[in-house]
């Protein structure tokens, strides 16, 4: 049975769109922007935000009743309902040690039927400094050996993937080159 790594930002949830329009705008109602005008992730230079202020308001996001609320991607949970008994499957995301409860806490409220581990690459914060293991998901997938597909949104972490020989498949989101639909890129793994 093959394994399939979700990515879970952006890939099982919306948490772009969804901090975007339900934080960041909140708390800057002088940003003009719209979700499809992020065409870069991280996005903090368009936001005119310094790394550590996106970081902060993101985090902050994570934490509060929103992110707790924040419903699963339709096709994403859609396709595991139809195919998921097909494959077996794991979260691996990027995410502040801070952050790693409460995703990992969404993912098994909304994916635990079908993701029974959680594994996370710390992403870092200024002065904060945790015990690496990996420096990003390349390094985690040649650690485990055991990933045949990953799902993700970001076009580095596809290409690290790649270059171990894992499958990829691209979720279409502003800031990558993806055209297909979520749905078609998802049946694309059958």
């Amino acid at each position: 049975m093959k394994t399939i790594a979700w990515d879970v930002d952006d890939v099982l949830n919306d948490l772009m769109r969804v901090w975007f329009e339900k934080k960041w705008k909140v708390d800057h109602p002088e940003c003009k922007l719209s979700y499809k005008d992020i065409r870069e992730n991280p996005p903090y230079k368009l936001l005119g935000a310094t790394l550590e202020e996106y970081q902060n308001s993101l985090d902050e996001f994570r934490g509060s009743h929103l992110f707790a609320e924040m419903l699963p991607v339709k096709e994403s949970m859609n396709w595991l309902k139809e195919n998921g008994s097909n494959f077996r499957h794991i979260a691996l995301t990027a995410v502040p040690l801070a952050c790693a409860s409460v995703s990992a806490g969404w993912v098994f409220k909304y994916f635990g039927e079908w993701i029974r581990t959680f594994h996370f690459v710390p992403s870092k914060r200024k002065d904060k400094r945790h015990l690496r293991y990996d420096d990003n998901k390349g390094d985690f997938l040649k650690w485990i050996k055991k990933v045949d597909i990953i799902v993700e949104d970001n076009l580095e972490n596809i290409r690290l993937a790649k270059e171990v020989g894992v499958k990829t498949v691209v979720i279409p989101r502003p800031w990558n080159s993806e055209k297909k639909s979520i749905k078609e890129v998802l049946f694309s793994i059958l």
